[in-house]
């Protein structure tokens, strides 16, 4: 028996525990107390060899570069602890295949890889700083032949659309890592995970939001550990942490000029007298070139009629006619595209810091990544609702590889998201677009973010939405 730390939500307290995992409901960090040296020193060591670092890097060639920097530092400061290497790993080289942002397709490479001499298994984002110190003091408390699921822990203060309205009636008492801190699997861990992975068929498809899911799936509704609370996992710099986190909102020097963005809204004529007049009395200003395409031509507005009809779901055909006509140039010519909903609310200034960063030459899409059966050799997609952006060379590969609708209702995101796929373009992913209103996602998240849009406008006042998540102090008295 010796003296162990139990950090959970509610408190700290010392108590006299057997070496175990931690379970229960109230998710717990069992480690041990710092005042003791002869503890430190009795606890199972790790070394820097045994850990496995996986940085969740991206293909394209800003988040590789990202990736690959990030990987330099953790090397660095290996080298000046004179205590080996840990193996770093970028996600995007682990394979061909783009799926494997989802984590689970790539368990099984990496036990195959790594399982014999590896003990603990990080994913940490590309903006994620490492202390390599730190996290060996918290693995250490952590023996990795047991199954440890280890992060900094969130969970929804009310049932969630984006989660399937799991746990609805207690969501607190599920909580998901913070993947800006990073998370950690014990190899114990892994290797049941990849077992389970190549026998097992997940219950949805879909693959919305990956930490959520990734929880769930390890949890395996109770069979599984809860994810435990480590207090090195941090988001900001504080002495002691593992972890800590730059932005998803990095500088990349001057936005991009308003004349380098075209912006398409999707609407239709029942929206015309709802949903346009707030586009008009949030956003719309910060665009210098903006059209609104509808069923209906209406000069009041204006829009455009495409010709073609609205459906009450899918937009295919029309969002097609929206890439043809930026492509023939019928609109301002412009590096970028941004196609959106009519109920989309989007920060344009933001998303204009967010472009210096990307390469309009390249065939870019940005904007939140689903996928759809990345367990079977699948495909990603950008969702429409939190805005796609595509360069124009973006634009021009989708369409001259004559890429088409099967239906003008089937779903335009990801119609264009398996062509871009089957064309070796990477669906490019930034958490600062979401497909849902904030009151979708836990605050702890999305107030750490500097967000570019949130989809939506029932239960909620849409200005007073944009005005508080996306527009920026020098711009609020405009409203």
């Amino acid at each position: 028996m010796v003296l162990y730390t139990i950090t959970n939500e509610c408190r700290w307290t010392q108590v006299l525990l057997p070496r175990r995992r931690a379970t229960g409901p109230c998710i717990a960090d069992v480690g041990l107390s710092h005042g003791s040296a002869a503890e430190l020193q009795g606890a199972a060591s790790i070394g820097l060899n045994e850990v496995v670092l996986v940085i969740q890097s991206q293909r394209n060639s800003y988040h590789a570069r990202r990736g690959h920097q990030r990987k330099a530092e953790i090397l660095q400061q290996a080298a000046g602890m004179g205590q080996g290497d840990p193996l770093v790993l970028l996600l995007h080289e682990l394979s061909m295949y783009e799926g494997d942002w989802s984590i689970l397709p790539a368990l099984p490479r990496l036990l195959a890889s790594h399982g014999q001499s590896a003990s603990w298994f990080v994913f940490v984002e590309e903006g994620t700083r490492v202390t390599l110190p730190a996290l060996l003091r918290a693995l250490h408390r952590h023996p990795a032949q047991e199954e440890w699921f280890l992060g900094k822990p969130l969970h929804d203060s009310e049932a969630s659309i984006i989660h399937h309205y799991a746990f609805a009636e207690d969501p607190i008492s599920f909580s998901y890592p913070d993947p800006a801190a990073g998370w950690a699997l014990s190899v114990s861990l892994l290797r049941r995970l990849a077992d389970r992975v190549q026998l097992e068929r997940l219950k949805s498809d879909f693959t919305i939001d990956l930490k959520h899911e990734i929880a769930l799936f390890i949890w395996e509704e109770g069979n599984g550990p809860r994810l435990t609370a480590v207090r090195e996992f941090c988001v900001d710099e504080r002495d002691g942490c593992a972890t800590s986190f730059t932005s998803y909102l990095a500088n990349c020097g001057d936005p991009v000029p308003k004349t380098d963005v075209f912006v398409a809204v999707k609407t239709c004529q029942k929206f015309h007298l709802d949903r346009v007049p707030v586009v008009k009395a949030t956003w719309e200003k910060d665009a210098d070139f903006l059209e609104f395409y509808s069923d209906v031509t209406d000069a009041s507005i204006p829009t455009v009629s495409l010709g073609v009809a609205n459906t009450e779901r899918g937009h295919c055909g029309k969002t097609f006619a929206i890439l043809r006509r930026f492509l023939a140039g019928a609109v301002p010519k412009t590096d970028w595209l941004l196609i959106v909903d009519d109920d989309t609310l989007i920060s344009l200034a933001r998303l204009r810091r967010l472009l210096r960063c990307y390469d309009p030459k390249e065939a870019v899409s940005l904007g939140e990544r689903y996928g759809y059966g990345l367990l079977r050799n699948g495909y990603s997609y950008t969702t429409g609702g939190g805005g796609m952006v595509l360069s124009s060379a973006a634009v021009s590969r989708l369409l001259s590889s004559g890429c088409s609708c099967y239906s003008d209702d089937a779903p335009d995101d990801m119609v264009i998201g398996r062509c871009l796929t089957s064309l070796g373009v990477p669906i490019t992913h930034s958490p600062l677009f979401h497909q849902a209103r904030p009151d979708d996602y836990t605050e702890t998240l999305i107030s750490s973010q500097q967000a570019v849009s949130f989809h939506k406008h029932w239960n909620m006042d849409p200005v007073a939405v944009y005005k508080h998540w996306l527009q920026d102090s020098y711009e609020r008295d405009e409203l």
